[in-house]
């Protein structure tokens, strides 16, 4: 079998500068990297991964922890994640904790035992735990979606509190008054921030918001459904409803379908997340975007960037969000 000393000898060049190109450690002009792989291609050479992480003490394998892998949103950010991870010569190992925190904690020992450079953490919420754990066993971690606003880690997020004030503008304008909100748990950062902009937008208008318009579900399809039909049984059940997610917004048209009622004729309803399912519903659901596989491919680039630095890095990214409008909502007349 070709060496990286044939290569080298082919390609004209030192066999550390054919390392560079393998590894991208260094700067190789765009010629004499084009004139490697074009050797490496030629001669069928195969890099030896599991060498080269001996003599590195870097396996390029990435841990990979989803709260609930049957999120349309999560398999989103991980199609980014798998994308970048691929660009950039890394494997990953995914687990997935079923929204229960010990299973996270458990999944975390998991992944350092197998000998993982870095974690990429969509936490169920237990943040302390987890993050004191990794810091504890120095492993990188960078914290995606679910950003608790820990100084000492990198955390890719999206402006959670600007889509549910954008949300909750767009039935404003369109005459809506009695505008209910189906939440997340209050103690996920997305939710609660969600929520806080949906009460800045009613406050914002001079709404006033009724306890009993805001229910608690658990981003799942079943508590959407539960919760509308919870707001269709009040007295003066509201004119439109706000889903602080897609799964939640899709329960919630099965319910008001189910009640005799039409969307959006008799009720409006908009979501969050724009996962592919909300193209396909009728009517089509009119959702606030978050940019799913760019927030995986930043959380890639943030965690390979931590590994190569001698002092590691920690910032809070915010990408933004967009209202997009389908036909799930409709003026009030």
């Amino acid at each position: 079998m070709p060496t990286i000393r044939d290569v080298a000898r082919v390609a004209g060049v030192s066999t550390s500068t054919v390392s560079h190109v393998i590894n991208e450690t260094r700067f190789v002009s765009p010629e004499t990297r084009a004139r490697v792989l074009e050797t490496m291609k030629t001669l069928k050479y195969s890099p030896n991964r599991l060498a080269s992480s001996l003599r590195s003490n870097q396996t390029l394998t990435l841990g990979v922890l989803l709260p609930n892998s049957a999120n349309p949103f999560f398999a989103e950010i991980l199609l980014g994640i798998e994308s970048t991870c691929f660009d950039r010569g890394y494997n990953f190992i995914l687990g997935n904790a079923n929204d229960d925190p010990k299973r996270e904690l458990d999944y975390l020992r998991v992944l350092i035992s197998r000998q993982v450079d870095g974690i990429l953490l969509i936490s169920t919420g237990s943040y302390d735990e987890s993050i004191a754990f990794l810091i504890e066993q120095q492993v990188p971690v960078v914290v995606v979606d679910r950003a608790p606003g820990i100084e000492s880690v990198t955390e890719i997020f999206t402006d959670n509190k600007r889509g549910g004030l954008l949300a909750t503008q767009h039935l404003i304008e369109l005459g809506h008054t009695a505008i209910a909100c189906i939440t997340g748990p209050s103690f996920l950062t997305p939710s609660a921030e969600r929520v806080a902009g949906y009460k800045q937008a009613m406050n914002l208008a001079g709404l006033h918001v009724y306890d009993d318009w805001i229910v608690i579900g658990d981003f799942q399809h079943s508590s959407g459904y539960v919760a509308c039909e919870q707001l269709l049984a009040l007295d003066h059940p509201p004119t439109a409803v706000f889903a602080c997610n897609d799964l939640m917004a899709v329960g919630a048209l099965c319910a008001i379908h189910e009640a005799g009622l039409r969307v959006p004729d008799d009720i409006s309803i908009i979501g969050y997340d724009n996962i592919p399912l909300a193209s396909y519903t009728i009517p089509r659901l009119t959702t606030i975007a978050q940019p799913a596989r760019e927030i995986g491919n930043l959380a890639v680039m943030r965690l390979i960037d931590a590994l190569r630095s001698d002092e590691g890095c920690a910032a809070r990214e915010c990408l933004p969000v967009n209202l997009v409008k389908r036909d799930s909502c409709k003026a009030l007349t």
